[in-house]
């Protein structure tokens, strides 16, 4: 079996390179999309409590479901450059395999974290926006900066895919 994969169409140590660039698209995807669907729910379970008080609140109130939604595409823009960017065994060597890897954890992990603080921020501020309507704006900042732990993620993974 060693001998069949190591033959010229798969040189050595191509199953490393595979294995890496796999792994970084996986994290990439994977995590932005688990902390996005986090922020979404927690989110939406605090815009469903808070309907039922102040249903004229909702349209204003979806704003964390759309900032937590915009989590995954910033995994979503580093898995399609990743895989855009994988060649042949001799041009694809052990060290993009890698870089490409921490760019999917920087982003994965990032985005990871966004999406919960984005959940947990959306849910306590939509209630306490129903009950106290000038707790938005507080709101709304402290989901710009919990979007931004995404957003540095993304710039730490695109710099490490230029590497």
């Amino acid at each position: 079996m060693r001998r069949r994969l190591e033959s010229s169409h798969f040189p050595r140590g191509v199953r490393g390179r595979a294995a890496t660039s796999c792994a970084a698209r996986r994290v990439t995807s994977h995590d932005n999309a688990l902390g996005a669907a986090y922020g979404t729910a927690k989110a939406g379970t605090g815009i469903a409590a808070m309907s039922v008080m102040r249903p004229e609140l909702i349209m204003k109130s979806i704003i964390p479901v759309v900032m937590a939604g915009i989590i995954a595409i910033y995994g979503l823009v580093v898995a399609v450059l990743i895989a855009g960017s994988l060649g042949r065994a001799p041009k694809y060597d052990l060290y993009n395999g890698f870089t490409h890897l921490g760019a999917g954890l920087a982003v994965g992990f990032s985005g990871l974290a966004a999406g919960f603080a984005i959940g947990i921020v959306g849910d306590a501020g939509v209630r306490g926006t129903a009950q106290q309507p000038r707790l938005f704006v507080g709101m709304i900042l402290i989901l710009i900066f919990a979007e931004v732990l995404g957003l540095y993620g993304l710039i730490v993974a695109i710099y490490l895919y230029t590497k």
